[in-house]
């Protein structure tokens, strides 16, 4: 299942916010989008969603038009892992898990058994197991983002949208959360879309980047080639390089101060 743009524009009250952004999201890939605060990339995942709909330009599903898909079918297709994971009733996992099944269920209709299986199977595959009775707002800020992730699954989705997805999580839980996803993505096929400001994790993880910069696309492509030394000095004002961790076997990025302190 493919996620496309074309030529999508936002808006907010004559504010230019997207500016013709055309881009494609692979089935299996996972696609990071990166740019300075307030570039428009919450907006852009917003948009590929049907939580705001575009001012000009389309989003497509599988070549549909996003606005001609009812919001209930769209959740059947595409699962959404918001910025932050508060909740603020005492739910226990399995009820918040179970939320995922929604768009399932007709009206007055209740959890079927297979419905139960897998809400069971997706808080087993994010480790909850022995958590599924726990009230969440007693839970760290990782073991909720993993329920919030199990919950995303359960609507068996397609595509998965992560807004921030390591936003405020300690450093050892950042990497079991995008180990969890990508391994995700490897396995069962699952597109996956995060919106991040840390550069190190994107370009570890994500199979292309989107940077944008002053409301458009500035580079799409692998992260050797976006994130380039003239790239994040030009977006973030950062001296930074892409380099190869023999010991991890993976991408990172080293920076070293602000490029205002090259000489």
């Amino acid at each position: 299942m493919t996620l496309e743009t074309d030529k999508l524009s936002y808006t907010y009250v004559g504010y230019p916010v997207l500016q013709d952004i055309d881009i494609k999201v692979n089935e299996g890939e996972i696609l990071g989008i990166l740019g300075p605060n307030g570039c428009g990339k919450t907006t852009l995942l917003k948009n590929l969603n049907k939580n705001l709909s575009p001012k000009g330009g389309k989003v497509l599903l599988d070549g549909e038009d996003l606005e001609e898909i009812t919001k209930k079918d769209i959740a059947k297709r595409i699962a959404v892992v918001p910025q932050t994971n508060e909740v603020h009733f005492s739910f226990t996992v399995k009820d918040i898990v179970s939320m995922g099944r929604m768009p399932f269920q007709g009206l007055m209709e209740g959890m079927s058994r297979s419905d139960m299986d897998i809400v069971e199977e997706s808080i087993a595959r994010v480790g909850l197991t022995d958590y599924a009775d726990r009230h969440i707002n007693v839970m760290s800020g990782g073991e909720r983002q993993r329920v919030i992730i199990a919950r995303a699954l359960a609507q068996t989705p397609d595509i998965l949208l992560m807004d921030e997805p390591t936003l405020h999580l300690d450093i050892n839980t950042q990497f079991d959360v995008l180990d969890l996803v990508r391994d995700l993505s490897r396995k069962d096929g699952l597109t996956v879309v995060i919106v991040s400001h840390d550069l190190g994790m994107v370009a570890r993880y994500c199979d292309r980047v989107l940077l944008i910069k002053d409301h458009r696309i500035l580079a799409i492509g692998t992260p050797e080639e976006v994130l380039t030394p003239e790239n994040m000095d030009l977006v973030f004002g950062v001296d930074g390089e892409l380099v190869y961790d023999e010991k991890s076997k993976e991408n990172t990025v080293f920076l070293h101060g602000s490029s205002k302190r090259k000489v």
